[in-house]
C-alpha cells in the first residue's frame, strides 16, 4: 500500500506542477503553489524532486502516461506500421495543442546539460517498451523489416520523433507539428516496411 501511496503523492505533484506550469509558465510558478495545488507537503516534494527544475524531465512521463492510454484505445489487430504513425500522431497532437513550448524548450536543455539521468533516453519507459512491443510485433507478422534489428528501429523511429519536436520548438511551432509528422514520418517509416 506504501507504493500505491508514493506513486500517488509524486503523480498529484507532477499533474499539479504541470497544470500550474500550463496556467503561468514555468518561471510564474512557485514550490510553494505546486505543494499547495498537489495538497502534500515541502518535505514530499523534496523527497521526489530535488527543484522545480527537475519537473522539467517529469514532461517524459505525461507523455508515457498518454502512450499507455492510447495503447488501450488501439486496435490490436491494427497493422504494425499504423500503430507507429497513431501513437505519433495522437502524441503530437496533444503536444501541439496542450503543451506550452517554452516547457517542451526547456525539458530539452535540461537534458542535454543534466549528468544524472536521462529521462527521454531512459529505455524503461513505457515510451521504450510500447515502441518495443509494437516493432517485435511487425516483425512477427513480416510486417517491418526482420535484417534490421528491433533496437536499430526503434532507435531510428525515437530520434526522429526528438528531431521532430526540437526543431518545432527552435522554429516557435511556426508550423503544424501534428501535420508535418502526418507527412514525414510515413517517409521515413517506408525505410523499415517489410517489401
Amino acid at each position: 500500500m506504501a507504493k500505491k501511496d508514493a506513486r500517488n503523492t509524486k503523480g498529484r505533484i507532477v499533474d499539479a506542477a504541470w497544470s500550474l506550469f500550463y496556467e503561468k509558465g514555468y518561471e510564474g510558478t512557485t514550490i510553494e503553489e505546486i505543494v499547495e495545488r498537489s495538497e502534500t507537503s515541502k518535505g514530499s516534494f523534496y523527497h521526489y524532486f530535488d527543484s522545480k527544475d527537475a519537473l522539467l524531465s517529469s514532461l517524459s512521463y505525461l507523455f508515457d502516461a498518454k502512450y499507455e492510454q492510447l495503447m488501450q484505445d488501439m486496435d490490436p489487430e491494427m497493422n504494425s506500421f499504423d500503430k507507429l504513425m497513431y501513437l505519433n500522431h495522437e502524441l503530437f497532437l496533444m503536444i501541439e495543442n496542450s503543451v506550452p513550448m517554452d516547457l517542451l524548450a526547456q525539458m530539452y536543455s535540461s537534458q542535454l546539460i543534466t549528468y544524472g539521468d536521462r529521462h527521454l533516453l531512459n529505455q524503461s519507459r513505457t515510451y521504450y517498451r510500447v515502441l518495443r512491443r509494437i516493432v517485435i510485433e511487425g516483425q512477427n507478422r513480416r510486417q517491418l523489416r526482420t535484417d534490421v534489428s528491433v533496437n536499430e528501429i526503434i532507435k531510428a523511429y525515437a530520434m526522429l520523433e526528438r528531431a521532430m519536436i526540437y526543431d518545432w520548438c527552435i522554429c516557435n511551432g511556426d508550423y503544424s507539428l501534428y501535420q508535418y509528422s502526418g507527412t514525414e514520418l510515413p517517409l521515413f517509416l517506408r525505410a523499415y516496411k517489410a517489401q
